[in-house]
C-alpha cells in the first residue's frame, strides 16, 4: 500500500492533488470552514442525526419502536468497533499521510503524525451511517450523505489519500451490516425491556404514545369512535 504513496503517475494521487487543490484556489475562510467540517464539524451532525431519529422514533411510538431504538444504539456502537478494528490495520500497512511523501499539498490541518490507511474519521460516520440505515431509511440515507461528504472533506484537507476514505467506507460499512443481526439479537430485548419499565420507558416510547395495533386493544378506540364515545370507554 506504501507504493501508492511514492508515484505522483497513479490516479489515487492524481485525484489528491485535483480536489486539494480546490483548496489552495478557495477563500481563506472557506478553508477555514472545511477544516472544521471535516474534523469535527459532520462528527457532531452524525451524532445529531441520531439522536433527532431516536426523538422521532420514540414519539411516533409503533410496534417497532423497540427495534428502532436498539438499531440507533447500534450506531454509535458500530462506529466505535470500526475504529478499534482500524488500529491493526493501521499498524500491519503502516501507510504515510500524503504530505510527507508529496509536496505542494495545502494541509488545512497540522499534527497529523499517525498513518493514513485508513481514515478513521470516513470508518466512524460510514459506519454510523449505514448502521442508521438498517434502524430507518430515510434517516439512514442522510447519514451515508454525510459520511461521503466527510470522506471528501478528508481529502480536501490534504490529510488522506482517496484510497483511504474508500477504505474507511469499505470498513465502515463491513462492521455495521456484518455484525448488525448479532447486535439487533442482543439490543432488541434490551430496548424492549426498558419499553416496559415505568421509570425509563419514555427512552423507546414517549408517555401516551400508543403503538399502531393496539387501539383495537383499548375499548372504545374502534375506527369511528368519537371523542365523548372513547371517554365513556376509557
Amino acid at each position: 500500500m506504501a507504493g501508492l504513496a511514492e508515484s505522483g503517475s497513479n490516479p489515487d494521487v492524481e485525484l489528491l492533488y485535483n480536489i486539494n487543490g480546490l483548496a489552495k484556489d478557495a477563500p481563506r475562510w472557506f478553508d477555514r470552514v472545511m477544516e472544521f467540517v471535516g474534523e469535527y464539524g459532520l462528527l457532531l451532525a452524525m451524532v445529531l442525526l441520531v439522536l433527532w431519529c431516536w426523538w422521532t422514533v420514540r414519539r411516533r411510538g409503533d410496534e417497532g419502536a423497540a427495534a428502532s431504538v436498539a438499531g440507533l444504539v447500534w450506531a454509535p456502537l458500530a462506529a466505535g468497533i470500526a475504529v478499534l478494528v482500524n488500529v491493526p490495520i493501521r499498524g500491519f500497512v503502516e501507510r504515510p499521510r500524503p504530505f510527507v511523501d508529496h509536496q505542494g499539498l495545502d494541509v488545512l490541518v497540522s499534527g497529523k503524525s499517525d498513518f493514513s490507511f485508513v481514515s478513521d474519521h470516513a470508518t466512524l460516520t460510514m459506519a454510523m451511517g449505514v448502521a442508521l440505515f438498517v434502524a430507518n431509511r430515510k434517516f439512514g440515507l442522510v447519514g451515508i450523505g454525510l459520511a461521503l461528504l466527510e470522506g471528501f472533506c478528508r481529502v480536501y484537507m490534504g490529510v488522506h489519500y482517496p484510497t483511504d476514505v474508500v477504505g474507511g467506507f469499505a470498513l465502515g460499512t463491513a462492521v455495521a451490516l456484518l455484525l448488525s443481526p448479532l447486535a439487533m439479537l442482543l439490543l432488541t430485548p434490551v430496548a424492549k425491556a426498558v419499553e416496559r419499565s415505568p421509570r425509563v420507558g419514555w427512552l423507546v416510547r414517549a408517555r401516551g404514545a400508543v403503538a399502531v395495533g393496539q387501539e383495537a386493544a383499548i375499548p372504545g378506540a374502534r375506527a369511528g369512535a368519537s371523542a365523548e364515545e372513547r371517554d365513556l370507554a376509557a
